[in-house]
Formats: C-alpha cells, structure tokens, sequence
C-alpha cells in the first residue's frame, strides 16, 4: 500500500492543538467590515473549532 497523501487544501485551513482537537478560522471576516461592528470583528478574528461532525473527515485528510 502507498502512504496516503496529505490534502494540502485542508493542510493550510487546519491545525490540530496539543489535545488532538481541529482547529480553523472563522469565515465573514475577509472583506465589508465596515459594515460589521466592532465587537463581531474581535470575535471573528479568534479560531474556532471543527464540528464533531466533520471531525474524522479532516482528520482523514490531514493523515491523522
């Protein structure tokens, strides 16, 4: 069996933290913001986490 390839695509969207938990950046936060108020901005710029269920997808992607 050949080793399976990481999905570079997914390899520059996530990151997985010491717990082994997924970790991705929040969308809306790219462009029209001045239209967002202030506090909307601060929280869309913390990352969030992946649901837990796309959980094992990513992982599979990432060769996890």
């Amino acid at each position: 069996m050949p080793k399976q390839k990481t999905h570079r695509g997914a390899a520059k969207r996530f990151r997985t933290t010491g717990s082994g938990k997924i970790v991705r950046e929040q969308g809306h936060i790219k462009h029209y913001l001045e239209h967002k108020p202030g506090s909307l901005r601060r929280r869309l710029q913390r990352p969030g986490l992946v649901s837990p269920a796309d959980t094992k997808r990513v992982k599979k992607m990432l060769g996890l």
